[in-house]
């Protein structure tokens, strides 16, 4: 994910591409398939099938468009490829259409956790999992991304009630900043808007990817009461550029200009870059009567300073409203003790070497390390 765009050879050396291979894609965030097209273009690459809406969007905004086409799974129903029988279970994370996977070979079974959670609004599938584990595990292969943090994990009915409150309290417009992939996020804003009598803008990226995910989705959707798209003179013009005048023709029949965020009863999308700038270019300005809540991860809040600043400078109210898309150490080490597994393969953090009580026999496996099972 930090490398130029346009880089090449990224590939692990230790990954061996002369033979054929099924490669398989547990949930749509890059660092998750960023490297899709490094790979030989015979392999098959799976996922779900919400998911492989969500990669095609952000491959073809970030231009650089998939080389192949996706194959799809469904969750809970087994497929094989060669000798290996995959089980898909759908599961919660902040990536829309996660998975973990059961993979079972030679009578040996294996379970990859994927990144999950259970206090989104599909943790009642991780809570289910834990009451009725597969049986018999030979390996379970688990994250770890919060073990020795204090990330925060409130539920998003939680966090629905913060922004709710928030709304209500400010006599202004809610600015928020969240990920437009961030599906859970989306729900939860567009409901605290709904119970606050308030409108929720989106940019045209969040409304293409819930035009994508339409049937995925009880709510929202576009032509919803309650959810309007905000057209920005950047966008619209990244988006000509993408050559796609046929979605800016659509979105105009239900989208509005930025200058008419100076009404008070919207939860607007904001970010910084283009967004922010065009809102300054068409009036958009905070108020103290306003509020402002980064709604992602406190690690990125270094790169919003000067946003920060624009709130602060107007006495606007300012927020960190926001939950983690990870599970919460009790939560891993629940799962790890209802899946039992005979060996832990550890993934996906960074504190592993103080955190292993409570998991089981943990195998630490290094760059290109092969186990037997």
């Amino acid at each position: 994910m930090d490398a130029p765009p346009g880089a090449t050879g990224l590939l692990p050396k230790s990954l061996d591409l002369t033979g054929d291979a099924t490669v398989l894609i547990c949930h749509p965030h890059q660092d998750h398939w960023g490297l899709i097209n490094e790979l030989p273009a015979r392999w098959e690459v799976m996922t779900g099938v919400a998911s492989a809406k969500l990669i095609g969007i952000t491959a073809r905004f970030a231009q650089q468009p998939l080389d192949r086409e996706l194959s799809t799974w469904s969750s809970r129903r087994s497929f094989s490829r060669g000798a290996f029988q995959v089980r898909p279970y759908l599961t919660d994370h902040s990536g829309f259409d996660a998975y973990m996977l059961l993979i079972e070979v030679d009578g040996r079974r294996i379970l990859y956790s994927g990144d999950f959670r259970n206090h989104g609004r599909k943790g009642n599938l991780v809570d289910r999992l834990i009451a009725a584990p597969p049986e018999d595990v030979d390996v379970l292969i688990i994250e770890g991304t919060n073990l020795g943090t204090n990330k925060p994990t409130e539920s998003e009915d939680e966090l629905e009630a913060r922004f709710v409150d928030l709304a209500r309290r400010t006599a202004g417009r809610v600015f928020v900043t969240w990920s437009g992939q961030n599906i859970d996020r989306t729900v939860t804003l567009y409901r605290a808007a709904s119970k606050s009598g308030r409108t929720l803008a989106v940019d045209l990226y969040t409304a293409e990817v819930l035009d994508a995910l339409r049937e995925h989705l009880s709510a929202p959707y576009l032509g919803i009461d309650k959810l309007k798209v905000v057209l920005t003179r950047n966008l619209v013009a990244y988006y000509k550029r993408l050559g796609r005048e046929d979605w800016l023709a659509k979105m105009a029949q239900v989208g509005f200009g930025a200058a008419d965020l100076e009404r008070d009863n919207y939860i607007a999308m904001i970010r910084r870059g283009n967004l922010h700038r065009d809102y300054l270019a068409k009036g958009v300005v905070p108020t103290a009567e306003d509020a402002y809540s980064f709604s992602m991860w406190s690690g990125y809040l270094k790169d919003q300073t000067e946003m920060l600043d624009w709130f602060r400078s107007a006495g606007s109210t300012i927020k960190h409203i926001h939950t983690s898309g990870h599970a919460s150490p009790a939560t891993l080490r629940a799962f790890a003790a209802a899946i039992s597994a005979k060996a832990v393969i550890p993934v996906h953090g960074s504190n592993w070497n103080t955190e292993q009580d409570g998991f089981g026999s943990i195998i630490r496996l290094g760059d290109a390390e092969t186990f037997t099972i």
